[in-house]
């Protein structure tokens, strides 16, 4: 199975021209026949907190239609960030396409602080399998607590995937705890940042994997959008920069 997680470099608050730039890496993606890509946290509207009320929708947007086609056309599941309405609040979400089979919403359980004034929990975790692969997506903030993966790994997950936007200090302390996560798990590890201004920050990108005993096996650069790909059955990883 070849895994993808993309670095984008968002355009605040501007949810077409994101898709547009998610459509041209999806494409990339597709010619190196991965079989799913994962966006960074809140990648379609870029990571706006002060924004996300006004910006979010659900799975059954006919904006994110375009996604649903290409994964059905192309055999590919596609992850993109976007904040959520539910009845109780505005969730941190990512948006899940697998070709021919329903969407999948999974929000995140785990917030920071800062993000309390804006969001609120998500309720349950999501897996994925494909090719008979557990596959957990993780947000940000919680893919750095023990409890996260702690319980990807009970529930039998292979494969971690952190759909982020952390600044250089939390990349940081993504590449100290990754790799023991990767190792004591035995969970293959991937990290997908963006790139650019954030909120009060700037994106750190470095979009990352390390295999199953922690190893680390490719990153992406700090500045550039691009795509980052693993074979899992060589653990050969391949990049592509734009």
């Amino acid at each position: 199975m070849k895994i993808c997680v993309a670095q984008t470099r968002p355009f605040k608050g501007d949810i077409q021209k994101n898709i547009d730039s998610h459509l041209r890496l999806i494409n990339i993606a597709v010619s190196y026949g991965a079989d799913i890509i994962v966006f960074p946290e809140l990648s379609l509207t870029g990571y706006e907190p002060g924004l996300a009320e006004s910006l979010a929708t659900n799975q059954d947007d006919k904006i994110l239609d375009n996604f649903q086609g290409i994964s059905n056309d192309n055999k590919i599941t596609i992850g993109v960030g976007m904040p959520t309405n539910s009845s109780s609040g505005i969730l941190i979400s990512m948006i899940i396409f697998q070709p021919h089979q329903p969407k999948q919403t999974y929000s995140k359980q785990y917030l920071h602080e800062d993000e309390f004034p804006y969001f609120i929990n998500g309720q349950g975790q999501v897996f994925l399998t494909m090719d008979n692969i557990k596959i957990a997506p993780a947000i940000c903030y919680e893919s750095l607590l023990p409890e996260h993966s702690a319980n990807a790994s009970k529930n039998g997950a292979a494969i971690y995937i952190a759909s982020v936007a952390k600044s250089a200090s939390g990349v940081e302390k993504a590449f100290k705890h990754f790799p023991e996560v990767a190792n004591k798990y035995a969970m293959t590890v991937l990290m997908a940042n963006a790139v650019g201004p954030c909120d009060n920050f700037e994106s750190a990108g470095k979009t990352s994997i390390w295999n199953s005993k922690g190893l680390f096996l490719g990153q992406l650069n700090d500045t550039h959008e691009g795509i980052l790909i693993i074979d899992t059955e060589t653990e050969e990883v391949t990049e592509e920069i734009i």
